[in-house]
């Protein structure tokens, strides 16, 4: 049970999973020493009061009484149960039993060939004896029972094809046949709406249009479904009686993320769930843990800098976007607007090999102007937004920022300054294109200015020392988001001045 959250353990009490068994090893001892000075908790209690059945006083050395206890478990449908097992630490060694050194520590040779005599155990090293290896070996029945599945599936398949290859197509995680198409179809339309909205609301349009064809999408929010806007039309409401598509989680940003990762590790489900940027802190570790296991979890960010206004600093995204970048296998996504917002959830959905976070504003971004080859670049994580002749410096810019750097290059134009616009949405899948393209985009003898709203240092690796950056590198205020952005240089008259800087 070590690690385990009090977010997880309470939404798991919530829900009433009945079939989630977990021991918990109370052993009283951690790496530092005896927890009789610093954990003063009641476990069995607590975990009743998280609604838990709870099976305390098991002698976790007893292999017939642990068998008990998961069996009686078993038996409660309604709610997830907890075995407390009493063990001691280290058991068998003379020297080391019930002690931090059994822990943190190697036993050592002496201790080592004094434990075994202790046990009885006279096998040499790194043999496991044959009736142990029997004792384990489950292939016969495991045999068995995958025939009596592929039986049953057989006789489902015969009986309802079309739902046993849709049961199929989920499990291997293939996406519908008409999808490719349907994105295209999504993607036109969403261009020729041409909509100045939030690219929250944008994200939302975007579920609206993709989730009727994918009825394995699952969704929630940690209590900001009105905020983050990742409900639609088609969210039914998952309670302890089953079924639905989406999840209220409650204030639990790291237990929402957790069970995400277990949702996308079954295999079947597609599921995303939004709070507010700031609080990816709640959910760092799940979100690493995502990504280390290379899994299909959508993490859907709103209020994206200090954009979102009169909230102030602890709801200011300042570090968060960088801090996210810096996870390794994260994909993360600060589209500028629908276009760019439903590429951005097309290339979540899409990506089979690990997790994204998608990042969208609270206010509303001006709709940017784009041809059919500028929107099929954009799942190539950085693309030419708006060209000119012979440019002579390139900006780069993500989010609600874009529309500084259009501006900016419309006035520099208006000086006969050429300068061309990159948006660049997912700095790690712009990455990962091959040399020739980022160097076609973003011109390596050319002088760089990057614009967006959060830590500066991040930008460097792209407009290089010699470049510009136009970011904010201490936490924010409260006031509206417009004068916010004024008060800390985002504006376009800044982002031309930055220009001219490097141009000199």
């Amino acid at each position: 049970m070590e690690g385990i959250s009090h977010e997880a353990c309470s939404l798991a009490g919530t829900l009433g999973l009945g079939k989630l068994i977990a021991l918990y090893d109370d052993n009283q001892i951690s790496i530092d020493g005896d927890v009789k000075g610093w954990f003063r908790d009641d476990t069995p209690k607590r975990f009743e009061a998280y609604g838990w059945h709870v099976i305390p006083k098991v002698d976790g050395h007893n292999v017939e009484s642990v068998d008990r206890a998961i069996r009686a478990a078993k038996v409660v449908a309604d709610r997830p149960s907890l075995i407390c097992c009493q063990t001691v630490i280290g058991k068998g060694s003379p020297k080391r039993a019930g002690t931090a050194k059994a822990h943190g520590e190697a036993l050592g040779a002496d201790e080592v060939a004094a434990t075994r005599e202790a046990i009885g155990w006279h096998h040499p090293a790194f043999e496991v004896p044959r009736h142990v290896y029997e004792g384990w070996d489950a292939r016969g029945r495991g045999a068995a029972l995958e025939r009596t599945w592929e039986g049953k599936f057989a006789a489902y398949e015969k009986a309802h094809p079309a739902q046993a290859r849709e049961f199929q197509r989920r499990m291997a995680g293939r996406l519908p046949d008409a999808w490719s198409a349907h994105c295209r179809g999504l993607l036109e339309r969403t261009a020729a709406r041409a909509e100045s909205i939030a690219t929250r609301k944008a994200s939302q349009n975007a579920i609206e249009g993709l989730a009727p064809i994918l009825p394995e999408l699952v969704g929630g929010s940690a209590d900001l479904t009105g905020s983050n806007l990742t409900q639609w039309s088609g969210s039914k409401t998952i309670g302890r009686d089953g079924g639905g598509n989406y999840l209220f989680y409650g204030v639990r940003e790291f237990g929402m993320s957790a069970v995400m990762n277990g949702l996308a590790l079954h295999g079947g489900v597609i599921p995303y769930g939004g709070t507010f940027l700031t609080f990816s802190d709640y959910s760092r570790n799940a979100l690493r843990m995502a990504a280390l296991m290379r899994i299909r979890s959508i993490f859907v960010f709103t209020h994206d800098s200090i954009g979102l206004g009169e909230d102030g600093p602890t709801h200011q995204s300042i570090e968060h976007a960088a801090a996210l970048r810096a996870i390794p296998n994260m994909d993360v996504w600060r589209p500028c607007d629908p276009v760019e917002s439903a590429a951005a959830w097309i290339a979540a959905i899409e990506r089979g090999d690990g997790p994204s976070s998608l990042l969208f504003t609270r206010q509303a971004v001006p709709f940017q102007n784009r041809d059919v080859q500028s929107v099929a670049a954009i799942r190539r994580g950085g693309y030419i937004l708006a060209d000119a002749h012979e440019p002579k410096a390139v900006i780069v810019a993500t989010g609600s920022e874009v529309q500084l750097a259009v501006g900016a290059k419309q006035k520099l134009a208006e000086e006969g300054v050429a300068v061309r616009v990159v948006s660049m949405p997912c700095t790690s899948v712009f990455d990962r294109q091959t040399p020739m393209y980022r160097d076609a985009v973003l011109i390596p003898t050319l002088p760089k200015v990057a614009v967006e709203a959060g830590v500066s240092d991040y930008w460097r690796k792209y407009v290089g020392l010699e470049g510009a950056v136009i970011g904010i590198d201490r936490y924010g205020e409260s006031a509206p988001g417009p004068k916010l952005f004024e008060h800390f240089g985002f504006t376009t008259d800044n982002v031309v001045k930055a220009v001219k800087g490097v141009l000199k």
